[in-house]
C-alpha cells in the first residue's frame, strides 16, 4: 500500500509528518512511502536523507495514488476530493474548527484520523501529538519570555550588587505548563503556577514551581484537561490571581480547553497592573487567549497603570513549528505509530473494535464518526445562510 508524505503548505508550518526515522519503520511494515519533494526541507531532512530511508521522492505528490496520506495542518476543504474514496487520512484535523474539511472528507468517503482525538489512555502515549506538541510549545514560550525581558532570569551575586532572580509566573499546569516551569526554572527563575486541577500542585512541586492555592474548588474534566468554569467562577479567579500577575516579572499561560475558545485568565487592567518592562506570553492566542489583548502572532505594548512603561503581550503562534527539527521527530513518531497500530502485513486496515482506532476516527465511510463534531456540523447547519458563510 502506498502512504504518501505531504509538503506542508500553510504559511508557518516547517513541521513533517513524516522523518527518515519513521519512514525506515513505515516500509519496515511492508509499506510503500512516497515523500513530496522538499517536505522535509524546512525541519532539516533532506530528499536524500528520505531515499536513504527506503522512500521514493515524487513532484507532485498525487494524491489520487495514495492509500495513506500522512500530514500535519488540517487538509484544506478542496484536497480530500482528491483522495481516492476509501483512502486513509492521519494527521492534525481540529475537527471543531474545521468544519469546512470535516464535511469535505466525510462527502469524498475518506477515513481520517485526527491526532487531536486520541485518547489519553497509558496504551495511547506513543501516539499522542496534543503532548508531544505542548512539550515544544511550552519550551519555546519560556525563551520568547527571556528574550524580551529586560533583565536576567537567574540571580547573581556580583561585586557590584546583587541580581535578584525573575519571577515567573505560569498559569495552565498542563504539559506546556509543565515544561515551561521546567525551562524557567533550568534558566534560574523563581517560578510559580496555578491550575485549576486538582492534581497540579503535586505535578507544578515536581518541576521545581511553588503552586499557589487559590480558595477555589478544583475542576476537573477527565483525561487530564480542565473544565469550563462558569462566569461567576472565573471571575471569582480572575480576582484572585490578580496580585500574584501583578508580581511577576513574566506570565505565561497556557490553558486550553480542546474544541472552546481559551479561558480568559488575565484581563488588560491586570497586565496594566504588571510592572514596566514585564512580558506576558499567551500561548492559546490563537485559540481566542488567555490574555485580554494578545493577538496571535504579534507583540502588544500596554501602557502600565503607573505611566512608567510598558507590559509586552506576546501572542504565540504555530509555537511548535518554531523548532521544526524536534517537534517533528515527535510528531512523525506519533503518526507513525498510530498508523502502525491500524497496519498489518503491509496492508492498512483500522480494526474499529479497538477503542484507540475508534476514539481517534473522524469520518469514515461516508460518515462523520466523532459524536462533538456532528453535534458542531448539525449547529452550524441550523445556522441562516448568511451566518453560515463562515463554516463552509
Amino acid at each position: 500500500m502506498r502512504v504518501g508524505i505531504a509538503r506542508e503548505r500553510r504559511t508557518g508550518e516547517r513541521r513533517v509528518a513524516a522523518t527518515p526515522e519513521t519512514v525506515r519503520q513505515l516500509v519496515g511494515l511492508g509499506l510503500e512511502v512516497l515523500v513530496e519533494h522538499g517536505a522535509g526541507e524546512a525541519s532539516g531532512h533532506s530528499d536524500a536523507a528520505y531515499e536513504q530511508a527506503g522512500a521514493a521522492i515524487v513532484d507532485p505528490l498525487g494524491l489520487g495514488d495514495l492509500d495513506v496520506l500522512l500530514h500535519v495542518r488540517p487538509l484544506a476543504p478542496e484536497t480530500p476530493a482528491r483522495l481516492r474514496r476509501g483512502a486513509v487520512a492521519i494527521g492534525l484535523a481540529s475537527p471543531s474548527t474545521e468544519l469546512p474539511t470535516v464535511r469535505a472528507l466525510r462527502d469524498a468517503g475518506v477515513t481520517s484520523f485526527a491526532l487531536e482525538l486520541v485518547p489519553r489512555i497509558s496504551r495511547a502515549q506513543s501516539m499522542d501529538a496534543l503532548t508531544s506538541q505542548a512539550l515544544v510549545a511550552g519550551y519555546r514560550c519560556v525563551l520568547e519570555a527571556a528574550m524580551r525581558l529586560p533583565r536576567f532570569f537567574p540571580l547573581y551575586m556580583t561585586a557590584a550588587g546583587t541580581i535578584p532572580p525573575a519571577k515567573v509566573l505560569v498559569l495552565g499546569a498542563g504539559v506546556a505548563g509543565l515544561q515551561a516551569i521546567g525551562t524557567a526554572k533550568r534558566l534560574g527563575a523563581r517560578v510559580s503556577a496555578n491550575d485549576v486541577r486538582a492534581a497540579s500542585a503535586d505535578e507544578v512541586q515536581s518541576m521545581g514551581g511553588t503552586f499557589i492555592h487559590l480558595d477555589l474548588d478544583a475542576a476537573d474534566a477527565g483525561g487530564g484537561y480542565a473544565k469550563e468554569l462558569g462566569a461567576d467562577r472565573a471571575a471569582r479567579q480572575r480576582q484572585l490571581l490578580a496580585p500574584h500577575v501583578a508580581d511577576a516579572d513574566v506570565l505565561i499561560t497556557t490553558a486550553a480547553i480542546p474544541g472552546r475558545p481559551a479561558p480568559m485568565l488575565v484581563t488588560a487592567d491586570m497586565v496594566r497592573a504588571m510592572r514596566p518592562g514585564s512580558v506576558v506570553v499567551d500561548l492559546a492566542a490563537e485559540s481566542g487567549g488567555n490574555v485580554e489583548g494578545s493577538v496571535a502572532g504579534s507583540d502588544v505594548a500596554v501602557p502600565t497603570a503607573d505611566g512608567g512603561g510598558t507590559v509586552t503581550i506576546v501572542g504565540m503562534k504555530d509555537a511548535a513549528s518554531t523548532m521544526p527539527t524536534d517537534a517533528s521527530r515527535l510528531y512523525a513518531k506519533n503518526v507513525a505509530n498510530l498508523l502502525a497500530l491500524m497496519t498489518h502485513d503491509g496492508s492498512v486496515e483500522p480494526d474499529f473494535g479497538d477503542v484507540v482506532v475508534m476514539d481517534a476516527c473522524l469520518t469514515h465511510d461516508g460518515e462523520v464518526r466523532h459524536p462533538a463534531t456532528v453535534e458542531a456540523l448539525a449547529a452550524a447547519d441550523a445556522l441562516a445562510p448568511d451566518e453560515q458563510e463562515g463554516t463552509r
